[in-house]
């Protein structure tokens, strides 16, 4: 493992070696440790009992932040025709089809955060899968972004309100923005909250065992915090 700086050293002396803290401890205290010069991102990361060899355990899906993301969120459409017209007023970034499609596959162009198609056009974005999947912008009915037409504006409208798509990864962890170090400890709480109760709806009926076996927050560049997994999972949105 690499040496951290100086910076990270002084501030990970805050957190107590083995101690598991409470959720606003948490927050508290990633707040004081983030030392980076812009205003990071507070994640939590989760690492799960789930086997996502399993087709039934690769969970997946989206939760809206009541108090948003805190970042300009980049949209991209893959829509034509009148779906298009609706894409372009509802604020959409970047629309169309032919034209991004190229832009993506020959020039590797990929300015954007979010990606969402309509079905009508999905034939056309499937090429590519190899390039957008690994990297998680590929549109997908679980993950909300592959919508019909009519229901283009309220995506939108949701994305940029701060809605979030959160999957797990190879090795079985959830890795979670729930907002900016500059947000009020209520603010990280309420997101907080929202994010783990649509993660403990989504445990699999085919999981034996425990489900979130650890859990950490962390800010950008800064120290993790480990949380309290049965507090944790028994938060509720007000």
């Amino acid at each position: 493992m690499p040496k951290r700086g100086r910076k990270y050293q002084e501030v990970a002396k805050l957190i107590e070696r083995g101690k598991v803290y409470s959720a606003r401890e948490a927050i508290d205290l990633v707040k004081k440790t983030a030392y980076a010069r812009f205003d990071g991102t507070v994640e939590l990361h989760l690492r799960t009992g789930l086997d996502p060899r399993h087709a039934e355990q690769q969970v997946r899906g989206v939760v809206s932040l009541p108090a948003g993301t805190g970042k300009k969120v980049r949209i991209l459409v893959f829509a034509e025709g009148e779906a298009a017209k609706i894409a372009e007023e509802a604020g959409a970034d970047y629309v169309g089809t032919d034209e991004l499609i190229e832009k993506i596959q020959k020039e590797g162009w990929l300015e954007f955060d979010v990606a969402i198609a309509v079905p009508q056009v999905m034939g056309k974005v499937g090429r590519l899968g190899r390039i957008l999947g690994p990297r998680g912008l590929m549109p997908n009915p679980k993950a909300g972004t592959v919508v019909q037409p009519e229901d283009l504006k309220r995506t939108i409208q949701e994305i940029r309100a701060g809605r979030i798509e959160y999957r797990v990864d190879r090795q079985g962890n959830l890795h979670i923005p729930i907002g900016k170090v500059s947000f009020t400890e209520d603010q990280l709480m309420e997101n907080l909250a929202a994010v783990m109760e649509t993660v403990v709806r989504a445990r699999p009926a085919s999981l034996k065992g425990q489900y979130i076996r650890k859990a950490y927050l962390t800010s950008t560049m800064g120290p993790s915090v480990r949380m309290d997994v049965n507090e944790l999972t028994a938060l509720r949105t007000a």
